[in-house]
């Protein structure tokens, strides 16, 4: 039974449009309007406040909670010192990517992991033998994104007890806002300056009304995941079940991805001792990837061209695709977009794709199907390195 996130008392009455969306068995806004422009140019121009209580967290905490998180995920967590957060992948035993999150280090044997899908089992089921406490604190713990780059001016006028300008990338702190708790970590999904909020969430309602009352000379803007979306591929963020497939719920072989396969290669530290899938990674590094994943963008004149043959002007997808579109390369199929979305600030249209490896390098060209009043056309693209827009506010 689909839910609202401690946040829907707040978001619902704002939702003109009723564009709601699943995740997580939550209920959560696509957009409070009917196109999401405003909501998007919030997140790159003032700030935007974006509901993502629907990630699963976990918080785990004892002697061997570090032990159990370094036999799970791909990254070397020893020297993840207090108050600092890392981006990880973890796989199974094939070194097939499972999920990405981040993971917190909160106090010295706490730590609390974020996931797209559930993973209580796989942690509980890797932690036989551990002193290690594992609980799922998903619906007692609200989150918030605040992005944009007004962002930190908004916290810092509704918030007490931190040094937000001292605040360094992918680092945590403790604060009050509006006199309640919370975690404020410098992460996000945008690639532009932003930060997320961990609420109880008993305190959710309170501390929306207070970010929303400091932020209204800020421009800040309630945005939903039509916004996030075109934002996120920007930034070249995948994202699970659109990007790649889980390796725990994959149907056949074919559907399984490495994360060098998707862009996480540096997320992998092979000279830690031992990690789940460790061997084959290894294995792959050694003998190289089949798939690589890149950037494309589609060359405007050609798809100009396209929607003039037939006498119409170019037709752009008004949110982000989530579908699978093939990529060419000399006639041949070599790989296929798995989203994509015309982005309002490059003015370009760009897709996230998977491609064989000797198409990879940056430049390449290959075409990328579209449909021209209902038939296949192919438009002139090239391969684009990532990510697309990357401003230096993000970690300044």
């Amino acid at each position: 039974m689909l839910t609202g996130t401690p946040f829907h008392s707040r978001t619902s009455p704002l939702c003109q449009a009723q564009n709601w969306r699943r995740w997580g068995g939550h209920l959560v806004v696509s957009s409070y309007e009917l196109l999401p422009d405003r909501e998007y140019w919030a997140i790159r121009n003032s700030a935007a406040l974006i509901d993502v209580s629907p990630l699963y967290k976990y918080r785990v905490s004892g002697p061997d909670a570090l032990r159990l998180l370094n036999r799970v995920v791909t990254r070397d967590l020893s020297k993840l010192a207090v108050g600092q957060v890392a981006y990880t992948p973890w796989c199974d035993e094939h070194g097939k990517v499972i999920d990405d999150g981040t993971i917190a280090r909160l106090d010295d044997q706490i730590f609390r992991l974020t996931s797209a899908e559930p993973n209580y089992r796989w942690l509980c089921d890797n932690a036989m033998g551990l002193n290690v406490t594992i609980e799922d604190v998903s619906s007692r713990t609200a989150s918030l994104a605040l992005q944009g780059p007004r962002s930190r001016e908004i916290l810092k006028a509704a918030s007490s007890g931190a040094d937000l300008d001292r605040l360094k990338y992918y680092r945590l702190v403790r604060a009050d806002i509006g006199g309640c708790p919370v975690e404020i970590s410098r992460t996000g999904y945008t690639g532009d300056l932003g930060y997320e909020i961990w609420i109880e969430a008993k305190h959710a309602e309170s501390i929306w009304d207070t970010l929303v009352s400091k932020g209204n000379g800020y421009g800040l803007t309630p945005a939903g995941i039509w916004a996030l979306d075109v934002a996120r591929i920007e930034a070249g963020l995948i994202m699970l079940d659109v990007d790649y497939v889980s390796a725990r719920r994959a149907t056949i072989e074919a559907q399984k991805s490495s994360p060098f396969e998707i862009g996480l290669g540096w997320a992998v530290n092979l000279d830690k001792p031992n990690f789940i899938g460790r061997k084959a990674l290894m294995k792959e590094k050694e003998q190289g990837s089949t798939w690589q994943f890149v950037g494309v963008e589609v060359e405007w004149d050609s798809l100009e061209r396209l929607y003039n043959d037939v006498g119409l002007p170019p037709q752009l997808p008004t949110i982000a695709f989530r579908a699978s579109v093939p990529i060419f390369s000399a006639g041949r199929q070599v790989g296929y977009a798995s989203s994509g979305c015309w982005s309002p600030i490059l003015k370009k249209y760009i897709a996230l794709a998977h491609v064989e490896s000797a198409h990879a390098k940056p430049g390449a060209l290959v075409t990328m199907e579209v449909t021209v009043e209902h038939r296949r056309k192919f438009a002139t693209a090239h391969v684009a390195k990532m990510p697309f827009f990357n401003p230096e506010r993000k970690r300044a």
